[in-house]
């Protein structure tokens, strides 16, 4: 068994990243989920372990891959290759080997120091913009030990912290990890429970519970939606969401558009895409949804 504390299972760190808390950011995803979200733009986050992408368009289909694999976690199914992640090394041979580089692997072991030399290289762009780092994934509170070494190491360097946050964490951890974050990015998907549980695989209960006491202890909050189609952005949904964002003590929403930025991953991952062929949504076609925050009195916006 790895040091959890020494050791985190990290898919990317994304640079000059403007779109993920204040200023300019360096993101660091961790890999593992605790939901399962059907239209998720970052598939490849909700394994907690390596995983290998298939890329179909630049294989050869040669099978170098399925003779050099030492696990024998790779096949050949109907002209798809096909990467069994449970029986899977992480050996990195079958990447090596691919003579087309059709194969990639997402999910690497890295210490807070290997994370540290790349957040310092960006120093002095935190300092100018107000910006920072920020914990994403995946959901970084499924690396506890990991994340509050990292979070402390931050802190160490005087640099702004934030996390994206499911919020789906047991309330011991979570207040624990809180203590060394500046912003918490905190994502809300339905404001109903069956629903919730429908297309994430988890209740929405502790989330909300979290999110309360992240607001009730003065933490910076920022909850953000991601407006679904034909999941939770109806007007009766808006409605649903200011009654819950009203319990917890929220006076602002970021909304996040539906969009297909991922879309592509889901076939090199050999999964089914739920929502393949939906169109996107764009801030005009939810003028009368943000107008249900506003009225509310929540600062709703894009």
């Amino acid at each position: 068994m790895y040091d959890k504390t020494r050791y985190g299972m990290i898919f990317n760190i994304q640079k000059f990243s403007i779109n993920d808390g204040y200023g300019i950011r360096t993101v660091v995803f961790f890999k593992g989920c605790p939901l399962k979200c059907t239209w998720c733009s970052n598939p490849e986050s909700q394994e907690p372990h390596l995983q290998i992408l298939w890329d179909e368009k630049k294989c050869l289909h040669c099978e170098t891959c399925v003779k050099s694999c030492p696990s024998l976690a790779i096949k050949n199914i109907d002209g798809k290759i096909i990467v069994d992640s449970k029986k899977c090394s992480g050996s990195g041979i079958c990447t090596e080997k691919c003579p087309g580089h059709a194969l990639k692997s997402e999910g690497e072991f890295k210490t807070v120091a290997e994370i540290m030399e790349v957040v310092m290289q960006d120093l002095p762009f935190y300092e100018e913009s107000g910006g920072g780092v920020t914990l994403s994934g995946g959901e970084a509170m499924m690396q506890p030990e990991f994340a509050i070494e990292l979070l402390k190491a931050l802190k160490g360097e005087n640099i702004h912290t934030a996390i994206e946050t499911t919020g789906f964490v047991a309330p011991e951890i979570f207040r624990e990890v809180i203590k060394y974050l500046d912003l918490l990015l905190f994502d809300i998907k339905h404001w109903d429970e069956t629903k919730h549980k429908e297309k994430t695989s988890v209740s929405n209960i502790p989330i909300l519970q979290n999110m309360k006491y992240a607001i009730d202890i003065g933490k910076d909050v920022l909850p953000r939606l991601p407006v679904i189609p034909n999941y939770n952005n109806s007007l009766d949904d808006a409605r649903g969401f200011v009654r819950r964002l009203n319990e917890v003590g929220a006076k602002k929403v970021q909304l996040l558009p539906f969009h297909q930025f991922g879309e592509s991953k889901y076939a090199m991952l050999g999964r089914n895409y739920e929502f393949a062929h939906v169109k996107g949504l764009h801030p005009e076609d939810l003028t009368d949804f943000r107008k249900i925050f506003l009225d509310a009195g929540i600062d709703a916006f894009f």
